[in-house]
């Protein structure tokens, strides 16, 4: 009896971690999306699809700073591997390149500190837009991987 409730608790426990070990991949996915989504509304404002809003603006760029702060904790080495659901997961570069990985969340940062201060019309939004747009970029081709 007391060696079934043993391997019956390890094994609850075993799945308990890779729950929350998946619960951690969708936050970092779901942190991603939002700067893709905020990322699609910057866009269509430069292109003229849509009137520029700066609350639009001022959400977009609040998102992207929130990411920015949290991109050195959305990866913790208990993630190292998994594939996210969707189109897209982190390659192991993420771990394996950590001081890389490290400057490129410290020059996204940078990039969208210097957009909040500076935005405050279409034109300042055309400018600052494709640099952030590099910022992402340069992160994905190294460290984003499409799933097959």
């Amino acid at each position: 009896m007391m060696r079934t409730v043993v391997v019956v608790g390890t094994l609850l426990l075993g799945v308990g971690a890779v729950v929350a070990q998946q619960d951690l991949v969708k936050v970092a996915q779901t942190q991603m999306k939002g700067n893709g989504k905020n990322a699609g509304a910057l866009g269509a404002m430069v292109k003229g699809e849509k009137p520029y809003d700066q609350a639009t603006v001022d959400a977009a760029l609040a998102q992207f700073e929130d990411t920015a702060k949290k991109l050195p904790t959305l990866f913790p080495d208990s993630i190292k591997g998994l594939k996210a659901d969707g189109d897209y997961s982190s390659t192991a570069k993420v771990w394996d390149d950590k001081a890389g990985f490290a400057e490129h969340a410290t020059s996204f940062g940078k990039v969208v500190s210097e957009a909040k201060a500076s935005v405050k019309d279409l034109d300042s939004l055309k400018v600052a837009l494709p640099l952030i747009g590099k910022q992402c970029g340069g992160c994905h081709e190294t460290y984003r991987q499409k799933n097959s």
